[in-house]
């Protein structure tokens, strides 16, 4: 399975940075401990093993995007998977520069096809089918020159859960956003059949796959490149907020915004940099509007005024509102066709500070003196959401 808590994950691999402990102990009983891999030097290994991959294979895609990957053996016939780099049509082979580890990786993926839907945030739910090998060389032998082999370890060809982007491996995180998914409709029987779907091909370095620390279910070696095809039929958009986990169940916590509307610079992207391991040298996040080191997508106070954003995205009893909620959506929310018995329009988004008259017109506008609501709080475009206003809910002066 390519699941994986990546906070159990990096909590592994700090463990095996410390020491991988040898079986043999020598005569006084002592340990002989295996540093980790330097990630340069292991990404530069990976490199050149997916690069060389590239160039001697090339790839065969039915009309429903299933993918055969073929050593080449007539190169007038058979163009290799890299003769596709940056290619005007599909498929084309595209490279993406990913930073972390303190080093950047250049990863290389596959476009079978793009889709016609919608990208998924890299921390959203996907719904999708793939197929997992890794690579290896294999040494020269008496009978065999060197050369570059793959290993079959995971498929899922009719997916029936999402999976979240956020806590597999960066990999998949990473490029799944440059995907989208198709159109989906139903049999009689209740079985979908998708169509225009996203489908590519990823070569995943060890770094961003499991590096020296594959699942312990799986057969997939320390240090491994990872290839996967996938199809991207269709995602969920998560909200991530939590308590953290009682004995070892997820206590969910969500604020009522998804993740890719706490996506404040709008790059399809947000990240946690207070993870050291991931990120040595971490920028400023432009993804946490109070800057206290927690990205609004994990924060339960984005604005840091001390109200909770829950807390903040409840509706007033006296202000306008719509829909079954008791909390304002993010923006307004149009009726379900699938249940006509039930009403579920939210006409009021999360509004602004109020900007209508003042309750008491005598006196100055305070905490026990705020504005009224009007309708142009709620709709306005570019409106400063109250729950990322450190001036409302007003504060003692």
């Amino acid at each position: 399975m390519i699941i994986m808590n990546k906070f159990k994950y990096y909590f592994v691999l700090l463990l095996a940075g410390l020491a991988i402990v040898s079986c043999n102990k020598s005569d006084d009983d002592k340990t002989e401990v295996a540093p980790l891999r330097d990630y340069q030097e292991q990404f530069n290994t990976d490199n050149a093993d997916i690069e060389e991959y590239l160039k001697a294979n090339y790839i065969t895609v039915t009309e429903n995007m299933d993918v055969t990957i073929s050593a080449i053996t007539d190169p007038a016939t058979q163009p290799s998977i890299m003769s596709y780099l940056n290619s005007a049509t599909f498929p084309k082979l595209l490279l993406r520069n990913i930073d972390l580890h303190g080093i950047t990786y250049k990863m290389y993926y596959l476009v079978l096809r793009e889709g016609i839907g919608v990208s998924p945030m890299n921390t959203d739910g996907v719904l999708t089918a793939y197929r997992g090998e890794y690579l290896k060389r294999v040494e020269k032998t008496d009978t065999e020159p060197e050369h570059l082999t793959t290993t079959f370890f995971d498929q899922l060809v009719y997916p029936k859960n999402i999976l979240d982007l956020y806590s597999v491996i960066m990999g998949w995180s990473e490029i799944y956003p440059q995907f989208k998914t198709g159109t989906t409709t139903y049999n009689g029987d209740g079985t979908p059949n998708y169509k225009d779907f996203g489908a590519g091909v990823l070569f995943v370095p060890s770094g961003l796959g499991y590096y020296s620390a594959p699942p312990s279910s799986s057969t997939i070696p320390a240090y491994a490149p990872l290839i996967f095809s996938f199809k991207l039929y269709d995602i969920k958009r998560l909200d991530h907020e939590n308590n953290g986990y009682s004995n070892g169940v997820l206590l969910e916590n969500p604020d009522g915004v998804f993740d890719y509307q706490e996506d404040i610079n709008g790059d399809g992207y947000v990240r946690d940099y207070r993870n050291t391991t991931l990120y040595p040298n971490a920028p400023v996040n432009p993804d946490d509007t109070d800057g206290d080191g927690i990205p609004d997508f994990l924060d339960h106070d984005d604005d840091g005024d001390g109200y909770t954003t829950r807390f903040e995205l409840t509706k007033p009893t006296d202000a306008p509102f719509s829909g079954l909620s008791k909390y304002y959506p993010y923006d307004p929310v149009l009726d379900n066709p699938a249940t006509p018995n039930i009403d579920e329009s939210e006409l009021w988004g999360i509004p602004r500070r109020p900007t209508g008259e003042l309750t008491d017109p005598t006196k100055p506008e305070s905490i026990t003196n705020p504005r009224k609501f009007v309708p142009e709080d709620y709709t306005t475009q570019g409106r400063l959401r109250i729950h990322l206003d450190k001036t409302y809910p007003y504060q003692k002066n």
